[in-house]
């Protein structure tokens, strides 16, 4: 499998998706910017969409849209536990929560990330995406992961989304138990490998 990414980006989590299955894949930088792949060719060739993740399988077809990529992924390596079995509540769970980030907070921040985006616009946006934020950090109370005690692509997804608060000027710091689940998951393995080959650690 190949998964283009653009560091930083939501990609990460479908790259620390990968990274936590152990299924062999190659990375692909696709800057989101250039759209220019290290081959030099257009990275639109690839995905008429341009935008990052796409997950190209062997089979010749690929997959769009961090959520969908990731529950593949998580589908090929039952034994991991990084999604529920299909058709258990649990995983309906999964995606209620993979909806929730992909809307309610992905989506939230993309006004800030908005060049000529009026200041006003920020200011509400911020405050819309902290209200959402606050009840995440109630639901994280006395659990480990967002769904209990296994790490699923749905946290995966979350730690990357809220890696974006500092860049956006996002004051997150006084939600305590998002602060530390955040330090739970960007302790794993997994997630620092993703986050190494990206170059966002040294």
């Amino acid at each position: 499998m190949k998964l283009y990414y653009s560091p930083g980006a939501c990609s990460l989590s479908a790259h620390i998706a990968l990274c936590e299955s152990g299924l062999p894949f190659e990375a692909i930088a696709a800057p989101t910017k250039t759209h220019q792949l290290p081959d030099g060719s257009d990275y639109h060739q690839v995905n008429p969409l341009g935008y990052v993740p796409f997950l190209a399988l062997d089979s010749g077809e690929g997959l769009r849209e961090c959520p969908v990529i990731m529950q593949y992924i998580a589908d090929q390596v039952p034994a991991r536990h990084l999604a529920p079995p299909a058709g258990t509540m649990p995983r309906y769970r999964l995606m209620e929560w993979l909806n929730f980030i992909g809307t309610e907070l992905h989506k939230g921040f993309s006004p800030l990330f908005t060049p000529g985006m009026p200041e006003e616009a920020k200011a509400l946006a911020r405050t819309r995406l902290l209200q959402r934020l606050t009840w995440v950090d109630g639901e994280l109370v006395g659990k480990t992961y967002l769904l209990g005690d296994d790490f699923t692509v749905a946290d995966g997804y979350l730690f990357t989304v809220t890696n974006w608060a500092g860049f956006v000027k996002l004051d997150i710091s006084g939600l305590v138990n998002l602060g530390a689940y955040r330090t739970r998951v960007g302790a794993r393995p997994g997630v620092q490998a993703a986050m190494k080959a990206e170059g966002l650690l040294g």
